[in-house]
């Protein structure tokens, strides 16, 4: 049988995006998933055009898993040495923990550059220059490739970090819990695309819209606690959300198949609905970790089915709700 295969294009950035900050910045910014998977990481969108000083930072983003402040830097064309000074600065000007440099040609000596300062910052810091591709085969709409020119060594810098004399025994053990929980969360279920776990007794991932995110932790009340958690900035709509989903509480405990925790957290902005395996320590991983990532993993699929598709309705009505003056919190049920 001949086996016939389409010839592989390349095409012109500038065919798709005649203008970098009225066209690229804006499709970036609405499509932050597809550079998230390239990187390995969770973003959620900040802003575009970031002021810093008298200057703009074309993307601010956050990394969810470790709360980094992330900016993004791009260029249609070959990298230069005035966008890696402009690079710095912003990521100074915000307090940047991850910097992405996006061209569309990574020239040799700026991804030496890339290197050098994963090789010499801090180990909190992460630097990534990233080449823009667009291709086609026949006529098939052109499709994006982001190819990582560098970036950090993050198995060297894990490693480096904990040698440090901050970091405890304790802390590795986290850490050695929530690696291959987030292996299997992305390998195996599609979840995340973080791919480093930290020395810490919490992450956190997307939960598909700002202000909204699933989270593990390792509470001082000795439970490991799964939760969806509730800040899109502003109290008043936090709490409607919550009151949106929790007047869904009989239908959405039955879907997950255990009763939930209900914290409207009254004398804070977030809210939060948890489940929580009691009795559990992080010094349990020795012999019951296989379970507790299994029931940890189980639940994370469960919130999400469950409050994912609710996600987006559940904000647009807090927003109707708190611009009315004269409304009843009550109308959301």
């Amino acid at each position: 049988m001949q086996v016939v295969l389409g010839t592989l294009e390349h095409v012109s950035p500038r065919s798709v995006w005649e203008n970098e900050a009225r066209d690229f910045t804006p499709w970036l910014a609405s499509n932050l998933n597809v550079l998230a998977a390239a990187l390995g990481l969770d973003l959620e969108l900040i802003g575009i055009e970031a002021a810093v000083g008298n200057y703009s930072c074309d993307i601010e983003a956050l990394e969810k898993n470790t709360n980094r402040r992330v900016v993004i830097e791009n260029q249609l064309e070959q990298t230069d040495h005035s966008h890696l000074g402009q690079l710095l600065t912003y990521a100074a000007g915000l307090d940047a923990a991850i910097v992405v440099w996006i061209s569309t040609n990574v020239r040799d000596e700026h991804r030496e550059a890339i290197d050098f300062l994963n090789r010499h910052t801090r180990d909190s810091v992460d630097f990534f220059a990233v080449a823009l591709e667009l291709v086609k085969i026949g006529d098939s709409q052109p499709a994006v490739v982001f190819r990582l020119a560098a970036s950090p060594n993050a198995w060297a810098k894990t490693a480096a970090a904990v040698t440090r004399p901050e970091i405890t025994e304790k802390m590795i053990a986290y850490q050695a819990f929530f690696q291959p929980l987030m292996d299997e969360l992305r390998e195996t279920h599609r979840f995340t695309n973080a791919r480093a776990a930290q020395p810490q007794s919490w992450c956190t991932f997307s939960g598909g819209a700002t202000g909204i995110s699933y989270g593990v932790s390792f509470t001082s009340k000795n439970e490991l606690r799964v939760e969806f958690y509730i800040d899109v900035g502003d109290v008043a709509k936090n709490k409607a959300i919550f009151d949106y989903f929790c007047s869904r509480k009989n239908t959405i405990e039955n879907a997950v198949g255990v009763p939930l925790q209900w914290d409207r957290l009254e004398a804070k902005r977030a809210s939060r609905i948890a489940a929580a395996l009691a009795e559990t320590r992080i010094e349990d991983e020795a012999t019951r970790g296989v379970a507790m990532r299994a029931w940890t993993v189980d639940k994370l699929l469960k919130f999400k089915q469950v409050f994912g598709p609710e996600v987006r309705a559940a904000i647009q009505l807090s927003g109707q709700l708190v611009d009315r003056p004269s409304s009843d919190p009550s109308e959301i049920r």
